[in-house]
């Protein structure tokens, strides 16, 4: 075979992988519109969907340096997920307070338990970078203290938000506790407890004056991939190759467990928010990217405030190369986006804080 015939025979080789790639890549964008409950395979590939767009855009560039017109069909397969694609890149021009416009600042920020330590250095700081930032409400998923910084001390160090709601002991065993501090009245407290998970939602009712705004707080089921890392890791580093399929399948499994049960709370989420009498502001650490079912399904009755109100390139998830956006705030379409924001803190948690400002119409 001469070189002209191995040359010709390379370049349908990455043709034929050139559109295999592109259509993974247009199958994951409809991945969102299937529940987990109905396929194993649409879930992964929603999670998916960075690197598969990453490498649409690095195939697209070889093929337009190679000057060959293959470029356009990667180019094609990552504007069909031109829905993700707006879900983290957004150009809102700041909007302008009127004077007597009614407005509601609000945070959500999974704090790992601001890090256990024991001076509370990172609860301090993050008080003060909100009090900062004239936040009126925080919302925090994973929040909890310890013998030398116990409930008492981050009272006192939030406390400018001088309303809180802190689920008590026997209602958060076994559970990772969530929490909301507030400058304004909390009222209809209620926590979510989901079957077999250690993860949890809280409702409540925000009242300012006389306008009233449903907030629920959430931390929905997570990976579990990061429990299970070290377990994998070591029977990968094994040269059995029956191992390495067990692996897969058992990574594969803990995934579609974890997208079933965050599809069943999602629902529960969404039956509060629509029978809410009040406009509903749903937020949290969702441990989903958008692409997935769980920010569909949301995003179909109520509306992400990164969409209607953000600027700029969005992730909330510092490790992961800056690629996971997974915390979220939605609002009821009657509640006007002015700003969304996820400022970089590096203080205690993998997590970056999402804040978002409401105008109450």
């Amino acid at each position: 075979m001469g070189k002209s015939a191995v040359k010709g025979l390379f370049q349908i080789c990455l043709i034929i992988a050139t559109f295999i790639l592109a259509i993974i890549t247009i199958v994951a964008a409809f991945s969102g519109s299937v529940a987990p409950l109905d396929s194993v395979l649409m879930p992964l590939l929603g999670l998916a969907v960075p690197v598969l767009l990453i490498c649409n855009l690095i195939v697209a560039l070889c093929w337009g340096l190679a000057r060959k017109c293959w470029a356009f069909v990667p180019l094609i397969a990552f504007f069909c997920n031109w829905n993700y694609l707006t879900s983290v890149i957004q150009f809102h021009s700041s909007k302008e307070r009127t004077p007597n416009g009614k407005y509601l600042k609000i945070a959500t920020y999974n704090i790992h338990s601001f890090g256990n330590e024991i001076t509370g250095y990172s609860c301090k700081e993050i008080a003060k970078y909100m009090q900062q930032e004239q936040v009126d409400v925080l919302c925090f998923q994973e929040f909890g203290a310890n013998q030398y910084f116990p409930i008492d001390s981050i009272r006192k160090a939030l406390s400018h938000w001088q309303y809180s709601l802190i689920p008590t002991e026997d209602s958060i065993k076994g559970v990772l506790p969530i929490a909301v501090f507030s400058r304004y009245p909390l009222i209809h407290e209620r926590f979510i407890s989901y079957p077999n998970s250690a993860n949890c939602s809280m409702l409540c009712d925000v009242v300012l004056g006389a306008d009233t705004v449903r907030l629920i707080n959430n931390h929905l089921q997570t990976t579990s991939v990061s429990q299970k890392r070290s377990k994998w890791e070591r029977e990968m580093a094994t040269d059995d190759t029956r191992r390495e399929a067990q692996v897969a399948k058992d990574a594969a499994e803990t995934l579609h467990e974890n997208f079933v049960k965050r599809a069943s709370q999602t629902y529960t989420i969404g039956y509060f928010a629509k029978n809410s009498p009040y406009p509903v502001l749903v937020c949290g650490d969702f441990n989903s990217i958008p692409s997935s079912y769980t920010y569909h399904y949301l995003n179909d009755f109520l509306k992400d405030g990164f969409r209607t109100a953000g600027n700029g390139y969005m992730y909330t998830y510092r490790y992961g190369k800056k690629l996971l956006r997974i915390d979220y705030i939605f609002h009821s379409p009657d509640l006007k986006g002015m700003s969304y924001y996820s400022p970089t803190q590096e203080f205690c948690s993998d997590h970056n804080p999402a804040i978002m400002e409401v105008e109450i119409q």
